[in-house]
C-alpha cells in the first residue's frame, strides 16, 4: 500500500474561454449533467447559447462538482468541452510512473471509482465549507489522502468495476428502449393523441376517465392504516417507488385520496414535465392518501384501462402541450383539473386498451428483470468501492 494525496498525482486545470458560444466547444457540462455517484460523465449540451465564461477541459479529465457535495458528482469525461466555475477539474500528471511507480493509464482506470468512494464523500462533507450550499475549494480537494493498493490490486479492482459500469450502461439502455418500444406502440395503435384527425371518437379526457374522485363515505377507524404517497415516492419513468403507512386519522383531511388502479398525474412544476405519475397498486386497506400535488385519473370500467390513461398521460407530446397551459407563476404552475377534463383524446375500444396493457405489462416484467439486475451490478460495484480506502 502506497498513502499520497491527490496533489501528487493531479494538477488542477483553469482554462478560462471568456466567449464560449464563439468558441471551437461545442460541449458544455454544468451541474445538472453530472449523474451522483457515477464515475463517467456522459451527458452536455451545446455551447451556442452560452452568454458567461467557462472553463475548458479535454478528454481523461476528471471533473468534481465543488458545490453541494453532499450530492456525490465527480466523474471522468472521454471528450473535450468546457464546464462551469461550479466544477474543479484535475488532469492526471504525465509522470506518475517515474513518481509514485504507478502509470497515468492504470491511475486513469482507477482515480474516477476511488473519488466515488464513501472514503472520499465523507471527507468532502466534512471539510466542505458553508451552511445552505456546502462547497470544497481546489487546496481543500488536492490534500485528500488515500492509499493506492498494489498494482495488481489496482487493476482488479479497476476491472471488476468498469465491467460492471459497462453492463450497467447496457442495461440502462434496454430499459430506455423498452420504454420507447411502448411509446411506439401507443402511437401505433392509438395514433398522435394531440392530432384531430384520430382513428377513434374524439371524447373528452374527462369523458374517459373520473377526474379527482370524491372520497365515499370511509368505514375506518381513525386508528386504522392506509397507505400514504408523497411525490418523492413516485418516479419518474412511470412507477410507484415507495410508500408508507399512516394512521387513517393522521391524512384523512389536507391530502389527495385515491384506490387501487387509479393514475396519479402530477400537476406542479417541474414534476409535471418530468413525467412524474403512476398507477397504484397495493394500497393497504384499499385506500391511499397523497400529495395535493396529484390529479386523480380514476379508469371507468369498460371504457377506459388505466395502463391506457398512464400511457397516454406519460407521453412527452402530452406532457409538453399540458406544460403551454399551466397556471401560476413561477416554480408553483400547475395544470389545471379543467384542462385535463377539456382535453380531447380518441377513445380506443376497451378491447384494444386491453390489448396494450398486455404490451405494457410484459415490458413491465422485461424492466423488472433489467432493474433486479441493475440491483446486483449496484451491489458488486459498492463491495468492490468498500475495499478503496
Amino acid at each position: 500500500m502506497k498513502i499520497i494525496n491527490l496533489s501528487s498525482i493531479a494538477n488542477p486545470i483553469s482554462i478560462s474561454v471568456q466567449n464560449p458560444s464563439r468558441s471551437d466547444y461545442d460541449r458544455f457540462i454544468g451541474l445538472e449533467h453530472y449523474d451522483s455517484g457515477e464515475p463517467v460523465i456522459t451527458r452536455f449540451q451545446g455551447t451556442e447559447l452560452l452568454t458567461t465564461s467557462a472553463k475548458a477541459f479535454k478528454a481523461n479529465d476528471i471533473l468534481i462538482a465543488r458545490r453541494n457535495v453532499y450530492l456525490k458528482r465527480a466523474g471522468i469525461v472521454f471528450f473535450d468541452g468546457i464546464t462551469s466555475g461550479d466544477s474543479i477539474i484535475l488532469r492526471l500528471k504525465e509522470d506518475t510512473q517515474k513518481t509514485i511507480g504507478y502509470s497515468r493509464e492504470d491511475l486513469i482506470r482507477y482515480i474516477p471509482f476511488m473519488l466515488n468512494s464513501e472514503h472520499f464523500w465523507i471527507y468532502a462533507n466534512k471539510h466542505a465549507d458553508g451552511m445552505n450550499s456546502k462547497r470544497i475549494s481546489k487546496d481543500t480537494l488536492l490534500e485528500y489522502e488515500f492509499e493506492l493498493p498494489s498494482i495488481d490490486e489496482m487493476r482488479d479492482i479497476s476491472d471488476k468495476l468498469w465491467a460492471a459500469y459497462r453492463l450497467k450502461e447496457a442495461y440502462k439502455k434496454l430499459l430506455v428502449t423498452t420504454d420507447e418500444m411502448v411509446k411506439s406502440q401507443f402511437i401505433e395503435m392509438f395514433g398522435n393523441p394531440l392530432s384531430l384527425n384520430q382513428k377513434n371518437e374524439l371524447k373528452r379526457l374527462g369523458e374517459c376517465c373520473i377526474l379527482n374522485p370524491r372520497r365515499p363515505n370511509i368505514a375506518l377507524c381513525d386508528t386504522d392504516k392506509v397507505s400514504f404517497i408523497p411525490m418523492p415516492a413516485v418516479s419518474e419513468d412511470g412507477y410507484l417507488v415507495d410508500m408508507t403507512d399512516e394512521e387513517y386519522g393522521k391524512v384523512k383531511k389536507s391530502f389527495t385520496y385515491f384506490e387501487n388502479n387509479d393514475v396519479l398525474f402530477a400537476k406542479i412544476t417541474p414534476c409535471m414535465e418530468n413525467g412524474k405519475g403512476a398507477i397504484v397498486h397495493g394500497l393497504t386497506n384499499g385506500i391511499g392518501m397523497g400529495s395535493t400535488e396529484f390529479h386523480v385519473l380514476r379508469p371507468i370500467n369498460g371504457i377506459s384501462s388505466p395502463y391506457w390513461l398512464l400511457a397516454l398521460t406519460r407521453m412527452p407530446i402530452f406532457r409538453e402541450r399540458a406544460a403551454k397551459n399551466m397556471s401560476g407563476t413561477g416554480g408553483q404552475k400547475r395544470v389545471s383539473a379543467s384542462y385535463l377534463d377539456h382535453f380531447m383524446v380518441g377513445l380506443p375500444a376497451i378491447e384494444e386498451q386491453r390489448r396494450f396493457e398486455a404490451i405494457y405489462r410484459q415490458a413491465d416484467k422485461s424492466k423488472s428483470v433489467i432493474q433486479k439486475a441493475l440491483v446486483y451490478l449496484n451491489d458488486i460495484q459498492s463491495d468492490e468501492l468498500g475495499k478503496i480506502a
